[in-house]
C-alpha cells in the first residue's frame, strides 16, 4: 500500500512536499451566499441553516443556562477529572506567557513602554459533529481568559436533537463561558463577524472546521475581522531512526491520519529498515481504527522518505514546516535546537503528539500548510494588542528635536518638522 520515496534530489523536494490542496473555486459561491443570506436575514438565516445542515429544528439560537448545567450530570467523572487535569497544564504554561514590560528611557527625557491590551471580543468556533472538539474549548478560552477578552463567544453545531455535545459545554463553564450558539459551518463565522439579532460581532475568530469554514474565515478577514492564522489540514512530520519504536511512530502517524481524509503525514528517516517496519505497523494498526476509511485515504496523500543522514531529515522538514513534528530518533535535544519551521515540537518516544493536543500544556492550535514559516501557534499574545506609548520632557524634546526637524525636512514632510520647532522655540 505504501511505497516510500527513496534519496529524493534537493531540487525536487519542493514538488515532493506539495500538500493535497482544496479547490476553493467550488466553495466561493456556496459560501458567499451563506454569508450575505446572514448579513441580510440574520437569525432566520442561521436557523433555516441548522435544519437544512444539521437536521436541527431549532426554536432558539442560544444555549441556555440549564443546558449548560446539565451538561455536568452528562459526561463521566473520569472526563471530567481528565479536563480538569488539561485545564490545570493549559493554564501553568500559558500563566507563564504574562510578562510585564519594563518602560525604557531611550535617553534623558524620552520614556517609552508598551502594553498589552486584551482583545474585547473575540469568538470561537468549535467543531461537533463525529469528532467534538471540546479540547479546542481549553486551547482557546485558557489564554483568552488569561489575557482578559471581556467577551467570549462560542458557536458550535448542534445534532439532529438540538443539543450540544456536554463535554464542549461542561468545557465552556468550567471555563466562565455562557455565551455558546448552536451554529455551525460558514454561517458561524458569518454571524460572529458581521453579528446577528442573537449573536453579537467580535473582532477576532478563533478555530479549526471544516473547508467551508475555513474558507469562510479568509473571506471575512479580508472585509471585517482578524483571524487566528490560515488553517489547512491538519498534519504530522515524524524524523525516525533505529532508535525509534516502529509501534509508536505509527501510532502517531495515524493519530494525524484519522482527522480528515485531507490530512497529510510525513516519515523521514535515514534507515530504511525503519521505515519498513513502520509502514508494516501503520498497515496493521490501520485495521484496528474505526476510522479507518478516513485514516486510510489521508495514508494515499502521505510520504515516507528516505535519506542520507538525520541532517538531511531535519533540513528536509524544515523546507516542510509541519504542524507538528516528532523527533523519535538519536540525540533529540540537540537536533531540536536546529528546529527552524514547525508549529509544536516533540521530542523523544514518549512524547506523542496527543499529549500536545490535550493535556501537555502547549497549545494545539497551530499553524499548517507550510504557514509554520511566518505564523505561531495560538498564545495569550493572540488575544492581545500591542499598544506602545510614549512621554517626553521638555528636556527630551530638546536633546532629539534637531533629529527629528532634520528627518522630517529630508521626506519634505514640513508640517512635522513644525510640529517640533514649535516646541523647541
Amino acid at each position: 500500500m505504501i511505497t516510500p520515496i527513496k534519496y529524493p534530489e534537493k531540487k525536487d523536494w519542493e514538488s515532493l512536499l506539495k500538500r493535497p490542496t482544496a479547490n476553493f473555486d467550488d466553495l466561493d459561491g456556496v459560501v458567499k451566499t451563506i454569508i450575505e443570506n446572514v448579513i441580510k436575514n440574520g437569525d432566520k438565516a442561521l436557523l433555516e441553516y441548522a435544519f437544512k445542515f444539521d437536521k436541527a429544528n431549532l426554536s432558539s439560537l442560544k444555549v441556555s443556562e440549564e443546558e449548560i448545567a446539565a451538561s455536568e450530570n452528562e459526561i463521566t467523572e473520569g472526563l471530567k477529572q481528565a479536563i480538569l487535569q488539561a485545564k490545570q497544564n493549559i493554564e501553568k504554561f500559558h500563566k507563564s506567557q504574562l510578562i510585564k514590560e519594563e518602560a525604557i528611557e531611550t535617553q534623558p527625557g524620552v520614556l517609552c513602554w508598551r502594553k498589552s491590551v486584551a482583545i474585547q471580543k473575540v469568538g470561537f468556533y468549535i467543531p461537533g459533529g463525529s469528532a467534538p472538539l471540546f479540547s479546542t474549548v481549553l486551547m482557546l478560552a485558557v489564554p483568552a481568559v488569561l489575557a482578559g477578552c471581556k467577551e467570549i463567544t462560542i458557536c458550535t453545531p448542534a445534532n439532529s436533537e438540538g443539543k450540544i455535545n456536554p463535554a464542549i459545554l461542561y468545557t465552556a463553564n468550567v471555563l466562565g463561558i455562557k455565551t455558546i450558539f448552536k451554529v455551525g459551518g460558514a454561517q458561524a463565522i458569518a454571524a460572529m463577524a458581521y453579528g446577528t439579532e442573537s449573536i453579537k460581532k467580535v473582532y477576532k475568530i478563533f478555530g479549526p472546521g471544516n473547508q467551508f469554514v475555513t474558507y469562510a474565515k479568509q473571506l471575512v478577514a479580508n472585509t471585517q475581522v482578524a483571524i487566528d492564522m490560515p488553517a489547512g489540514p491538519s498534519e504530522v512530520a515524524v524524523i525516525a531512526d533505529k532508535t525509534c519504536v516502529p509501534k509508536f511512530v505509527a501510532a502517531d502517524l495515524l493519530s494525524q491520519a484519522e482527522h480528515g481524509k485531507d490530512s497529510q503525514v510525513l516519515l523521514v528517516s535515514p534507515n530504511e529498515s525503519v521505515i519498513q517496519e513502520i509502514i508494516t505497523e501503520v498497515e496493521k494498526q490501520l485495521q484496528e481504527l474505526p476510522r479507518q476509511e478516513i485514516a486510510l485515504e489521508a495514508i494515499k496523500n502521505s510520504k515516507f522518505i528516505l535519506v542520507t543522514n538525520l541532517e538531511q531529515a531535519l533540513e528536509l522538514v524544515n523546507e516542510y514546516a509541519p504542524e507538528h513534528l516528532i523527533l523519535a530518533c538519536n540525540d533529540t535535544l540537540n537536533l531540536s535546537t536546529k528546529v527552524i519551521n514547525a508549529g509544536s515540537v516533540f521530542i523523544g518516544n514518549y512524547s506523542c503528539e496527543s499529549a500536545g493536543d490535550y493535556a501537555s500544556g502547549t497549545n494545539h492550535t497551530l499553524p499548517t500548510n507550510g504557514y509554520a514559516k511566518n505564523y505561531s501557534g495560538v498564545s495569550v499574545d493572540s488575544f492581545v494588542k500591542k499598544i506602545t506609548f510614549q512621554q517626553l520632557s521638555k528636556e527630551g524634546i530638546t536633546n532629539i528635536g534637531k533629529t527629528i526637524e532634520l528627518m522630517a525636512e529630508a521626506e519634505g514632510l514640513i508640517a512635522h518638522k513644525n510640529a517640533v520647532s514649535i516646541r523647541l522655540k
